[in-house]
């Protein structure tokens, strides 16, 4: 270096490690931009997938290939309990569908069929509630891919305590009955609690 200034080659350099260095940190900050981790507005229970269970109160269709005599509409009773001929009482709550198709095409094989198909649908939903600020709270019938929003405008709106941005929801199908955070888009499944808070001010 003469007279206080860098030879060509290495002034090339530095620019080159600038645009490195420049580049690295872009690269970083756009991962970072579309990590979920980096969302920190967005509430888990908005992106969980919610899995319908059976549970009290819901009337199920069962088929079974081939057998109509066992074959029918069936109420699931308050215990979670469900009657069929040749399967007998089997306690179903808390079974995805699957599930259920599961267990009574087990019960079919065990000395009554030897390849039983077992398809079953929901015809009717236990109910949903709403509690808290809306104009009636209660239980409603629940409609097949309803929302919070959805069931807000089914129980005559909001009133004008309603604290929005605090709505909670608590599963069906949780052990731990804990309420969760969720916003107007949120998913509702039968037997699920929803409570509309009060503001503050």
């Amino acid at each position: 270096m003469r007279d206080g200034k860098f030879p060509a080659y290495s002034r090339r350099r530095l620019v080159l490690q600038f645009i490195a260095a420049i580049s690295i940190l872009g690269g970083a900050a756009a991962a970072l931009a579309q990590s979920p981790a980096a969302n920190i507005n967005q509430r888990p229970e908005e992106t969980e997938p919610v899995a319908y269970t059976v549970g009290s109160g819901d009337r199920l269709r069962v088929i079974v290939f081939s057998e109509d005599d066992i074959s029918g509409e069936f109420e699931v009773d308050g215990s979670g309990t469900l009657a069929m001929k040749l399967v007998g009482r089997i306690n179903i709550k808390g079974f995805t569908l699957k599930q259920v198709e599961e267990e009574i095409a087990g019960k079919l094989r065990e000395g009554y069929l030897r390849n039983p198909r077992v398809s079953v649908e929901v015809l009717n939903y236990r109910p949903f509630f709403i509690l808290g600020e809306v104009e009636k709270r209660g239980s409603y019938p629940y409609v097949n891919g309803m929302t919070i929003a959805n069931a807000v405008a089914i129980a005559g709106g909001y009133t004008y305590r309603a604290a929005k941005s605090r709505i909670t929801i608590q599963r069906y199908n949780d052990p731990s009955k804990k309420e969760h955070p969720v916003n107007e888009d949120a998913p509702v499944l039968p037997g699920d609690i929803i409570r509309i808070p009060e503001r503050f001010f």
